[in-house]
């Protein structure tokens, strides 16, 4: 029998925004008990700690200096949080944006999970819907990973909807370059694009228990399209909510929360997460 001294030990963490409610600690700590592991997940809660995005820095290196394996990074971090890093994967510096951080060799090495968390999700659950157009709600960090996502997967032009015209912009070059020009382009007129749309993503805290609510007036949606999410908490949104009541295929957040949370899992560990597991595990929770 493994003795528990001898039992590989985890120390990872969740910086971000009214993330009380997240499932992803409990996520990692079922898998590494799986794996017999002492698996130790915390939340650092923005919010709770009455912080804002300044306090980012100081976070890092207090999670560095105490030890932890590795942090996820999440609303609205996932784009500041890139200064303070030594090393990106390919895929992070491609996106723009890092939903993990690794401790380690005294270096912070951040990578992108988000992005197949979302292609997952889409193959499973969306696999054989037209991808012709497509519209975009946000062009944050969760935003460019899943905009990176959606063009990998076939989608032919990609409308992108942001509050912040210069971030579109900069998603919508940052996507160009990588897929060709006019795969992306920034969106003007939400009704049109939506009328004209095979596809709508939401990628904005809009519809989160904190922010409820939802970025797409339900008047202008219509039962040729499908509908996601990535929010998870509640699980189903206004705006999936509302699709549904029209007859649209819809895919929700869990998915992309489950697959995120077992590439994290392995960059944390070093050991292959059993998917089918974590996602099992995830439909027992108790998520309104």
């Amino acid at each position: 029998m493994t003795s528990t001294a001898a039992r590989p030990s985890i120390l990872a963490g969740l910086i971000g925004a009214g993330i009380q409610a997240s499932r992803t600690p409990s996520l990692h700590e079922h898998e590494g008990d799986a794996q017999g592991m002492r698996y130790l997940y915390r939340i650092i809660d923005l919010d709770a700690q009455k912080l804002d995005i300044t306090a980012l820095p100081g976070l890092i290196e207090g999670a560095q200096r105490t030890g932890f394996t590795g942090l996820n990074i999440t609303y609205p971090c996932k784009q500041a949080v890139i200064p303070l890093l030594d090393e990106l994967s390919p895929e992070a510096r491609s996106i723009g944006a890092v939903n993990t951080v690794v401790f380690r060799d005294g270096k912070r090495v951040g990578h992108n999970t988000d992005c197949l968390g979302f292609a997952e999700g889409f193959r499973r659950g969306l696999g054989d819907v037209a991808r012709g157009r497509v519209v975009q709600m946000g062009a944050g960090g969760a935003g460019a990973a899943v905009a990176h996502a959606l063009l990998s997967e076939g989608v032919e032009q990609l409308s992108i909807f942001e509050v912040d015209p210069s971030r579109a912009q900069s998603l919508v070059d940052n996507l160009n370059a990588h897929f060709g020009p006019g795969r992306a382009r920034v969106g003007l007129d939400l009704a049109t694009a939506v009328a004209e749309a095979d596809g709508l993503v939401n990628t904005t805290p809009v519809g989160m228990s904190k922010l409820p609510g939802t970025p797409v007036a339900a008047a202008l949606l219509h039962a040729r399209l499908w509908v996601a999410e990535i929010i998870y908490f509640p699980l189903q949104t206004q705006l999936l909510a509302d699709a549904r009541a029209l007859g649209c295929r819809t895919l929700d957040g869990s998915t992309m929360a489950v697959f995120q949370a077992v590439k994290a899992f392995e960059l944390f560990t070093g050991k292959k997460a059993d998917a089918t597991r974590m996602q099992a595990f995830f439909n027992t929770l108790n998520i309104s």
